[in-house]
């Protein structure tokens, strides 16, 4: 674990998240958070986007394509409602030596390596825990650890981003950081040729039927303005695939699909089943 000194403290970094995700369209959306980034002069400051929408449309995947793009190292840090301003920042706990250890989160230790840092899920904060960024986010581009004693300055080339979901589980984010998180960047459903490359980019092994189908329900429910998302359609097909090829080997495939669907979303998403309402969407050979 790499470490660092400052101002006579060591701190132990957190390593960078290296992900296998797939980000397939949605090309607008990374050239915004790309140009938020940027810094066109020697006064300039970067922002700080804010990608908000519902959950599972891919939010967390841009953010983590768009830091790639910069050739960065990536830190992600997910919120949760229990998000404490120290686990924001620096974590003390008890090494095998029985000495106290300050670990750096994955934000400070983007900070010190001039790495992306994206918080994830981010109004599911506290204003407490809120409070501890307003001076990163804003030009002094700091925190200061309360626990360690110290002030961790940011380095020029570091990224922040954040990802909102829009839903009733979430902390009203506080006024004063809400203006530090701009721009705002709205995350959609893809369209119906967007959503099966993305499906078929996460299960390259899948049937071309099964996404079909699994396309034309997620385009219904998008019409309707229910939730669910390209995330919940991989689990539909991954389960409908593996019950075929094990013990519904010899069923038929369509039922089969069908049943996993309502394990996986329950029975009320099955208003949405393609053959109740249309012809599933057949991707063009």
């Amino acid at each position: 674990m790499e470490k660092t000194v400052i101002d006579g403290v060591t701190l132990h970094l957190s390593h960078p998240d290296e992900l296998n995700l797939v980000c397939v369209g949605q090309e607008e959306v990374i050239k915004q958070i790309l140009a938020a980034w940027m810094i066109i002069d020697e006064k300039d400051l970067p922002l700080n986007p804010r990608l908000v929408g519902k959950p599972g449309v891919g939010k967390t995947t841009l953010a983590y394509a768009a830091a790639k793009r910069l050739g960065r190292e990536v830190y992600i840090f997910q919120a949760t409602v229990d998000t404490r301003p120290e686990d924001l920042l620096i974590t003390p706990v008890i090494s095998d030596e029985g000495r106290i250890k300050y670990m750096a989160s994955p934000i400070v230790s983007a900070m010190i390596r001039g790495g992306v840092a994206i918080i994830d899920e981010a109004n599911r904060m506290s204003e407490k825990s809120w409070a501890s960024l307003a001076p990163l986010l804003d030009s002094r581009r700091y925190v200061e650890s309360i626990v360690a004693g110290i002030k961790i300055k940011a380095h020029p080339d570091f990224r922040i981003c954040v990802t909102m979901n829009e839903d009733a589980s979430t902390f009203e984010v506080p006024e004063y950081i809400h203006s530090r998180l701009q721009p705002q960047i709205y995350v959609d459903f893809p369209e119906a040729e967007e959503e099966y490359e993305m499906l078929k980019a996460n299960l390259p092994f899948a049937d071309e039927e099964i996404l079909n189908y699994v396309v034309s329900f997620l385009q219904l429910a998008h019409r309707a303005g229910e939730a669910y998302s390209v995330r919940d359609g991989v689990n539909i097909a991954r389960y409908a695939m593996k019950r075929l090829l094990g013990p519904d080997k010899n069923q038929d495939k369509k039922e089969v699909l069908k049943d996993s669907l309502a394990q996986i979303l329950g029975q009320t998403a099955l208003i949405f089943w393609p053959d109740q309402q249309e012809k599933p969407r057949l991707r063009p050979v």
